[in-house]
């Protein structure tokens, strides 16, 4: 497995760290390939109550690494764009592995939780989240949506309003404004991220375990996802051909305003 993500074991607890400290933890394909890799190892590991999933340094992440663009254009060829449902679904089906885990999992969130890794962290199971730390989807300020599951999810879990208004405007937020929503579960200070996540973990492994996996695939089928999943895909399949994207992540690169038109 790549050293971008690193695996821990201890008694009941299988850890997963996001470990590209000095780019703020920012998801390239081969971090994300590495964390898939470490979800599905966690599901083959014995004894395991709870998941983890945290990063190192700073933040727990930025969210994906645009240079991320030019590598699906090395990857699946010049016109990667036009082969971006297929590239859509590959991204979804990682954390679609992470969700349908028979084990609960534990965002643990720190500096920074943002774009693609916020849409990591909604696929959890609960997220407890250090004070201050910023969150938010900023995909619709490069002229996207949030299509591995951020739509989707975030509105079953906070409903269409509050959704709407982070996923419209794109700004950043504490986490404290939304532990009153349920988005975060809890907000402790930074010292006390991972006792207080050790803390219900061992809460959980109080309960039966054949009894944990099977509320969490009841709860979980609750919401029509794979839908949810299906129009995201479609969606940002026809937004990857306009003109305001390429300036959305033009404007980025450049740390200027962009200047979208609408088209």
């Amino acid at each position: 497995m790549s050293e971008l993500v690193l695996t821990n074991h201890r008694e009941h607890i299988f850890e997963i760290i996001l470990n590209r400290p000095d780019k703020r933890n920012a998801i390239n394909l081969e971090l994300w390939r590495a964390f898939d890799e470490a979800v599905q190892q966690a599901n083959r590991t014995p004894g395991i109550r709870v998941v983890f999933i945290r990063g190192a340094g700073k933040s727990f992440s930025a969210g994906i690494d645009v240079s991320t663009f030019m590598a699906l254009a090395a990857e699946f060829g010049p016109h990667w764009q036009a082969r971006m449902r297929s590239i859509t679904d590959m991204f979804q089906a990682v954390l679609n592995r992470l969700e349908r885990l028979e084990l609960p999992t534990l965002a643990l969130l720190h500096g920074h939780c943002l774009g693609l890794a916020m849409e990591l962290a909604l696929a959890c199971d609960m997220r407890i989240a250090a004070a201050n730390t910023l969150i938010g989807l900023p995909e619709s300020r490069l002229g996207m949506i949030p299509d591995v599951g951020g739509t989707t999810r975030l509105t079953r879990i906070i409903g269409p309003a509050r959704a709407k208004e982070l996923i419209f405007t794109g700004k950043q937020i504490p986490a404290e404004q939304t532990e009153p929503w349920g988005l975060i579960n809890y907000v402790v200070s930074e010292g006390e991220l991972i006792s207080k996540a050790e803390a219900l973990a061992e809460e959980i492994n109080q309960a039966a375990p054949l009894a944990v996996g099977m509320a969490k695939r009841v709860i979980d089928g609750l919401a029509d996802v794979d839908r949810g999943l299906q129009l995201e895909g479609w969606a940002q399949s026809q937004l990857m051909a306009t003109a305001d994207l390429q300036e959305g992540i033009q404007s980025f690169m450049l740390r200027r305003p962009p200047a979208f038109q609408g088209k």
